[in-house]
């Protein structure tokens, strides 16, 4: 059994960043110009966010290219489930403070 390690070079690399780079940009450009109205920016947003975080697993964490990319893909999904429960964590946290704020108000 060879182990052999299969490495995206520069060329990959320098490409991905440009690409993210542009995503990056478009979606500051239709924020910041106010090019689309609020549901079609929230779905520019989102759609760049996913397409930039799905080239990133298959440049910068092998996930795509690796032979057994088990240990990179158990990894992805605990850093998957850590993100949810801090954002659910984060909006109780939020609507509970709202209430509060608004209950001593009265």
């Amino acid at each position: 059994m060879s182990s052999e390690v299969h490495h995206v070079g520069f060329k990959a690399y320098f490409s991905g960043f440009l690409f993210f780079l542009t995503l990056t940009l478009i979606s500051y450009f239709v924020v910041v110009e106010h090019l689309l109205n609020v549901a079609l920016t929230i779905f520019v947003i989102v759609a760049c966010a996913i397409i930039q975080s799905t080239v990133q697993l298959g440049i910068f964490l092998d996930l795509i290219t690796e032979p057994k990319p088990r240990s990179n893909l158990h990894i992805f999904c605990l850093m998957i489930l850590i993100l949810l429960i801090v954002i659910a964590g984060t909006f109780w946290i939020m609507y509970s403070l709202n209430d509060r704020v608004m209950m001593g108000g009265m």
